[in-house]
């Protein structure tokens, strides 16, 4: 069997506009030109024609900074309960299961992305293995707004997230629809810059933000509910449907992944990639393990989802989303920034708007951030409810991005080599297991989801009522 031909797709997208690939492209050591993937080949790189917007300005440490306030926001929130909901020892298993097969499939896309340097987001990766069978257009399609799709209800869970934390931190005094509102205007002011140079320095409060919120809960309920108690459970015997949204909130927690191609494109230097993911991963599952278990010990099994909740007096649960507030806010920006990118491409492609300042580039940005964060905020007041809106995020997409998918770009790219000696055997086993995962997670995490969200009653879609922090 031989392997697919690798690099044609490039070399036919290229030859649409200068005749071949760049010399960026004819390396295999992730180069990239300046100009962003889709904006058309040598427009802005000769020097009549300057680009006004310089896409390649984050340092590895400043991705990994970005990486880790886009991933460990909200999905924390969830994760103590999802131990209470388990037990001990299964949650931190699939902890720990789901982190290294995150930092695995991460890795995996940054040697797609190293082969194939134009790919700025799934829709270009899905797009090189359909046209090895004449499908690339459709592909694109499909995956570049599923992702798309994946991002603005990511923005949705992180609105709802602010409609509660206001509504914790103000006693209720005003109608949570309002509080969307004021939230949808807040995130999309911030959206407005063009790049992620900014995230790279703002993304450093996002992070303090959680971790000082997170750290202040821990100490509180150390102090508030000295050991034993409360019940633990080592292990728990529950129904399908409660072990299976346990699980996609624990997909949630890992589903950075959408990101990561756009994140890529606006590195310095590209070959650093390995350095952020490491910084993202080992940040990440350590402050995911350590809260859930030190939350979950001292509150017991009616640990609340969002897990800040969990404070023992009002007063204190209010400084603790106060704090919170910035990485509510910050990290679903970043989402709204790549999902913004991802249609500012498609409409602007190969025109001087993507890399230059026009008043025409400005307006369409300002549009496009503007309309998927009013549609963000139809979606967060339809599904008002934390933990289902992470569910149903989890099911449909995170399983497919953050792990089925890189496993099918691995099998793609070392097509007709699987079985080349015993170490491609274990690796191409555990890209197939990368595949099953996904499956298992998106079939029956849909079905838990569907399920959770028909039995809850107590939570009216498109409400004034408060939807506060108990």
């Amino acid at each position: 069997m031989s392997s697919p031909p690798k690099h044609d797709f490039v070399a036919e997208k290229k030859s649409e506009h200068d005749g071949g690939l760049s010399s960026a492209e004819e390396g295999s050591n992730f180069a990239i030109d300046r100009t962003p993937s889709y904006a058309v080949a040598g427009e802005v790189d000769d020097g009549s024609n300057e680009a006004d917007i310089n896409y390649r300005t984050l340092e590895w440490w400043q991705a990994g900074v970005v990486l880790v306030a886009e991933t460990v926001s909200l999905g924390i929130l969830s994760l103590p309960a999802v131990i209470a909901t388990v037990g001990l020892v299964p949650g931190i298993i699939l902890l720990v299961f789901m982190g290294i097969l995150s930092t695995y499939s991460g890795l995996v896309m940054g040697e797609f992305k190293k082969q194939y340097p134009h790919v700025d987001n799934f829709g270009d990766a899905l797009e090189v293995l359909g046209n090895s069978i004449g499908q690339g257009r459709l592909f694109r399609e499909v995956f570049g707004w599923a992702q798309l799709i994946f991002q603005i209800f990511v923005m949705a869970s992180h609105l709802l997230t602010f409609t509660i934390c206001l509504n914790t931190l103000t006693g209720s005094s005003t109608c949570t629809i309002v509080w969307g509102v004021v939230g949808m205007l807040v995130f999309w002011a911030l959206n407005t810059p063009r790049t992620l140079k900014a995230a790279g320095y703002y993304a450093f409060a996002s992070f303090a933000s959680i971790f000082t919120a997170v750290l202040i809960t821990m100490i509180d309920v150390g102090i508030e509910r000295p050991i034993g108690s409360m019940s633990i459970d080592i292990t728990r015997e529950i129904g399908f449907t409660s072990a299976f949204l346990a699980v996609t909130n624990i997909a949630v927690a890992f589903s950075g992944h959408s990101c990561f191609f756009s994140v890529m494109s606006e590195f310095k230097q590209p070959n650093d990639w390995p350095k952020a993911l490491m910084l993202l991963q080992i940040c990440d599952t350590s402050l995911y393990i350590v809260a859930s278990i030190v939350i979950y010990y001292y509150v017991g099994p009616t640990v609340p989802s969002p897990a800040l909740s969990a404070a023992g007096s009002l007063t204190v649960r209010k400084v603790i989303w106060g704090i919170a507030l910035p990485t509510i806010v910050l990290a679903g920006v970043i989402y709204g920034h790549v999902a913004a990118k991802y249609l500012f491409g498609r409409f602007f492609s190969g025109t001087r708007h993507v890399a230059k300042s026009t008043k025409t580039g400005w307006i369409g940005w300002l549009g496009i951030t503007f309309g998927i964060w009013v549609l963000s905020w139809v979606i967060a007041e339809s599904i008002p409810v934390f933990s289902n809106l992470l569910g149903l995020v989890a099911a449909l997409f995170a399983s497919w991005f953050s792990y089925g998918i890189p496993g099918m770009l691995w099998l793609w790219m070392n097509w007709g080599e699987w079985t080349k000696n015993p170490s491609r055997i274990a690796v191409c086993a555990l890209n197939w297991l990368l595949v099953v995962v996904a499956t298992v997670i998106c079939v029956c995490g849909l079905w838990s989801t569907g399920e959770a969200i028909a039995q809850d009653g107590g939570h009216d879609p498109w409400s004034c009522k408060s939807n506060a922090a108990a």
